[in-house]
């Protein structure tokens, strides 16, 4: 048995019954964390603007974890990650960087760095060149610290000296969009748009659906963003098959993409919904004291002991919607495998 963590018999069964046979031979992960806890800063003071239940899964997931989780998880696949690192104030992103440049290289896996929105625009281009990036992975944590969490815009933290370099190399940049309407919020949707039209040339690929993990997020989003040509999704920690359903409708599984968000999918979970808001079941005890988290419910019994991992979870949710799209067996291995691998070739050239 794996000292990482255990796989049960109802995974087996899970996996073997649902999961196999609909998965392509060949996967690109494209949204993976990768960072040791040695870059943890113990003296940061940093401002929340995120969920803080993933911490519970994993203090570390050095490149190692990641590859065995693939091993675990996944018997029979072959599975490539797309690497960046930790996106919390409370490590050091420059050695975080560092790591993964070096694991990326090392074993010629693709690699994001995380950049924080006032780096200038030559340091940014020659760090991300220097430590062979394929572009950058933003997040809200590192907008100003005097902008309220709730008011934080996309530009906020991938200014446009970033989306004018990357919109000139052609590279990626990976977004977890803010605020609290999540993907229907009018905000986010103009800057969206705006990204579309002023930088055709980057891919910015819209990480979580958008955070769309409940039909009360979607609005009317995707009848905006059907409009919409350049930019790509990935359904990384997201399980609503209704969303992924909506997100098949408005722009096809050419612009769709497999992504994790691992060490958090190794959690063992059933996510539902509560009047608009995410809820991750988990058993009683396992990731320790969740009371107050309005997004984790424990669970116990017979209850617990049927629960899967999240990725599990994850992959039939997309299941069931490509069942329910009438996907072809070419668009499954598109949006596993063939999107992802056409963005990694392709990102720098002309």
């Amino acid at each position: 048995m794996s000292n990482l963590f255990e796989v049960k018999e109802v995974d087996k069964i899970f996996y073997n019954e649902k999961l196999r046979d609909f998965l392509p031979e060949q996967m690109i992960d494209i949204h993976t964390h990768v960072w040791l806890d040695k870059f943890r800063l113990e003296s940061a003071s940093a401002p929340v603007r995120a969920v803080t239940w993933p911490s519970l899964v994993a203090k570390q997931n050095p490149v190692e974890d990641l590859i065995e989780t693939y091993e675990l998880m996944f018997p029979g696949k072959k599975v490539t990650p797309l690497m960046f690192s930790q996106v919390s104030l409370n490590f050091d992103i420059t050695a975080g960087n560092e790591y993964i440049s070096r694991c990326a290289e090392q074993l010629n896996f693709p690699s994001l760095m995380v950049t924080k929105p006032e780096q200038s625009a030559s340091y940014f281009e020659e760090e991300i060149e220097k430590g062979g990036f394929l572009g950058c992975k933003v997040y809200l944590n590192f907008a100003a610290p005097y902008i309220p969490e709730k008011e934080i815009r996309i530009f906020d933290f991938l200014p446009p000296h970033h989306l004018e370099v990357l919109n000139r190399r052609r590279w990626v940049a990976m977004l977890h969009i803010p605020r609290d309407g999540r993907l229907k919020d009018s905000v986010n949707l103009a800057q969206l748009l705006e990204i579309e039209r002023k930088y055709p040339d980057l891919k910015l690929i819209v990480a979580h659906v958008g955070r769309a993990y409940c039909p009360e997020d979607v609005g009317n989003a995707f009848e905006i963003l059907a409009e919409t040509k350049n930019m790509v999704y990935d359904f990384s920690a997201n399980t609503n098959s209704y969303v992924f359903q909506q997100l098949i409708k408005a722009v096809g599984p050419k612009r769709i993409l497999f992504g994790s968000d691992l060490p958090i999918l190794r959690m063992r979970t059933r996510r539902i919904c509560e009047n608009g808001n995410y809820v991750n079941l988990v058993p009683k005890g396992l990731y320790g004291d969740v009371t107050g988290d309005v997004h984790m419910s424990e669970v116990e019994g017979s209850e617990a002991e049927g629960l899967t991992f999240f990725m599990y979870e994850q992959l039939d949710a997309f299941r069931l919607a490509a069942q329910a799209e009438e996907l072809t067996r070419l668009d499954i291995e598109d949006v596993f495998y063939n999107n992802a691998q056409q963005i990694i070739q392709n990102t720098g050239k002309e």
